[in-house]
């Protein structure tokens, strides 16, 4: 058992997928980064700061009011939190585009590496081993 799970483990494709869960956690980090530090704010100037986060509206309950949505939830209020929702499906879209936009640019940049390899000029063929050994026989009988 221990013997299967050592080539289980060995194979090529479970390291790779290893490596891609490790990898794709560290670039989420890069790309969240990027969303929150650097578009949000952008987005943020065209539609004037507008946050939908603190958007809710409390269930059932006691009516009581709520300065926000982190205080009705501390509160044990059951909340229905659309603006959350709204904005993670908004923040989903932009993480979504900005990887496809990175894929994107990662696939070019293959393409032109392979059309750069196949341009690049053969090395020039050196003579094929009938050729080599019709010199052997032909430097034999001299």
């Amino acid at each position: 058992m221990l013997k299967e799970f050592k080539a289980f483990i060995a194979k090529g494709n479970v390291m790779d997928m290893a490596v891609g869960i490790i990898i794709g956690a560290a670039f989420t980090a890069i790309v969240k980064s990027l969303v929150d530090d650097l578009i949000n704010p952008i987005i943020g100037l065209f539609t004037g700061g507008v946050d939908f986060t603190n958007n809710y509206v409390v269930l059932g309950g006691d009516g009581a009011a709520y300065d926000s949505l982190a205080a009705a939830r501390e509160a044990g209020a059951s909340v229905f939190a659309y603006g959350a929702f709204f904005m993670a499906v908004i923040n989903f879209l932009i993480i979504a585009w900005v990887v496809f936009l990175l894929v994107k640019a990662v696939n070019r940049a293959k393409d032109a590496a392979a059309r750069e390899e196949a341009a690049a000029p053969a090395a020039p063929a050196g003579p094929s081993e009938l050729d080599v050994l019709l010199e052997i026989r032909d430097a034999l009988k001299r």
